[in-house]
This record gives structure tokens, C-alpha cells and sequence, in this order.
């Protein structure tokens, strides 16, 4: 059995983070394990604390995990501070880890920060040019260029400009592009001459808490069961439209997906 790595923070509702990522890569037929770089205290409504891992207990699960289960693929996730990301990309570059799925995590469902300006300058130094791919959304992708979105000519120029800028592939979803009220459609940029979109229809489902941190980690998996970067992006695609459509909705807020909605009726 393949094996996948998440490095990320835990929410403690279990719409995303952690526990969205070991649902995600158990729903995709890997085994699962996880570094925590942070607890959250959080729900549907948004986040209510965090406290920090301190930086040598990560590198200690990180070193925990390469000893004995090396990771066939690893995905990072939320880093509340820029020391976490600094000791995070400073192994995972040392152990040259392949199929490296970075989401980087800036802004809760709900709207909360989970992240400051430090870690994302230290995240775009170290964490991004080591990455196989990286997936932000649309405010995300603002923050990375410093360029307003708007347009889907504004999108095909922020993932041409962060593909020659960090040198790995760029999957920016398109959850937040409000032009397109139809469809969500996510485009990915490679090495071809030409970008590949994918596209589904747009869900009346505001049960979205946990959507980015899935469909990374759907991606990590597809990547250790050894597909082509294509073919694990559109994979996860299916996999988290299923996810949103069930229609789950638990909490006062944006609930979180089902990530096994397929098991319904067994």
C-alpha cells in the first residue's frame, strides 16, 4: 500500500486540516500519516485560538516518520509560523522528498487567518521552489504575485507567472472566482505549452470547510499510486465534486465536505 505525509495544522471540528487530509488519502486508497504544526481551536464559525507546535517537536515527528515509513508522496498544508515552515522545507529538501503537494494555507473557510506575512515570505523562499505542485485558490494566488484577480486572463497570468517563479506545477482553483457563477473551474499549469482546465458545474452547497485541504491531499495520493501529475489533479477533481454534492451539513457555519460519500448504503 502507497503512503502519503501531511504536514499541516489540526482543526478540531474535522472539516479540514489534519483530519481532512487522513480522510482524503484514506478515501484514495493510501495510508496516512501526519506531522502537526499547529492545534486550532475551531468549528463551522470560524477559528477560535491557536497554539503553536514548537519547531524542534516538528522536525522530531518529521524525523519519526522518515526513519521507519518513508512517504511515497507528502503534502504540506498550514503553518501558523514562519520558523515551522523554515524547519519543514529545510528537511524536506535535505531527504529530497519527491511528489511534494504544497497548499498554501493562508485564510480559513470562515475567513480566519491562520498564517502571517513572515511565513509566507519564508514559504515562497524555501517551501515553494521544492514543491512537485503547488495549489493555491484565488486570494491565495493574489498574495503569492501581489496582483488582483479578476478575470480569467488575470488567473492564466498568476499561474504563468508563479510556474516561472517557483519551477514546479500551479493548480489554481477556482472555488472563489466570482465572474463565473456557473461553473468551478481549476487550472493547471505545467511544463506544456498550453494550461489545462478543469471544470464542474458550480454546487448550491455553502458546506464547503475543508475543500482546498482535500483537494490537495486527493492529489498527494493519486501522485503515490504513481499518476501523472494530469491525471491525479482531475481524479481529485471527481473526488471532491462528489464530496461537496452529497450535500453533508453539520455545524452553524460552512460545514465540512463527506469524505466518504460513496460508502452511503454499504
Amino acid at each position: 500500500m502507497k503512503t502519503c505525509l501531511t504536514i499541516a495544522g489540526s482543526d478540531s471540528s474535522g472539516g479540514a486540516g489534519i483530519q481532512a487530509d487522513l480522510k482524503s488519502f484514506g478515501a484514495n486508497g493510501v495510508f496516512g500519516m501526519s506531522v502537526i504544526t499547529a492545534l486550532t481551536a475551531q468549528n463551522t464559525l470560524g477559528v477560535d485560538d491557536i497554539l503553536e507546535v514548537p519547531t524542534d517537536f516538528i522536525k522530531k515527528q518529521l524525523e519519526s516518520v522518515f526513519s521507519d515509513i518513508v512517504p511515497d508522496a507528502v503534502k504540506t498544508g498550514m503553518f501558523a509560523g514562519a520558523d515551522a515552515v523554515s524547519v519543514t522545507a529545510d528537511f524536506l529538501n535535505e531527504r529530497n522528498v519527491k511528489n511534494l503537494v504544497v497548499d498554501p494555507v493562508m485564510v480559513s473557510t470562515s475567513g480566519s487567518s491562520l498564517t502571517c506575512e513572515e511565513s509566507i515570505t519564508v514559504m515562497k523562499k524555501k517551501l515553494l521552489p521544492i514543491a512537485g505542485i503547488i495549489t493555491p485558490n484565488i486570494p491565495e494566488a493574489e498574495k503569492l504575485t501581489g496582483n488582483t484577480i479578476t478575470t480569467e486572463e488575470d488567473i492564466l497570468k498568476a499561474g504563468k507567472a508563479l510556474r516561472e517563479n517557483f519551477g514546479c506545477a500551479v493548480l489554481i482553483k477556482g472555488g472563489h472566482f466570482e465572474a463565473d457563477t456557473e461553473n468551478c473551474t481549476d487550472i493547471l499549469f505545467t511544463d506544456e505549452e498550453k494550461p489545462i482546465y478543469f471544470s464542474s458545474k458550480r454546487i448550491a452547497n455553502e458546506n464547503t470547510h475543508g475543500t482546498g485541504c482535500t483537494m490537495s491531499s486527493a492529489i498527494a495520493a493519486g501522485l503515490a499510486n504513481g499518476m501523472n501529475m494530469k491525471t491525479a489533479v482531475h481524479r481529485a477533481k471527481i473526488y471532491v465534486f462528489g464530496a461537496i454534492k452529497d450535500g453533508l451539513d453539520l455545524g452553524k457555519g460552512k460545514g465540512p465536505l463527506n469524505h466518504f460519500y460513496f460508502t452511503k448504503g454499504r
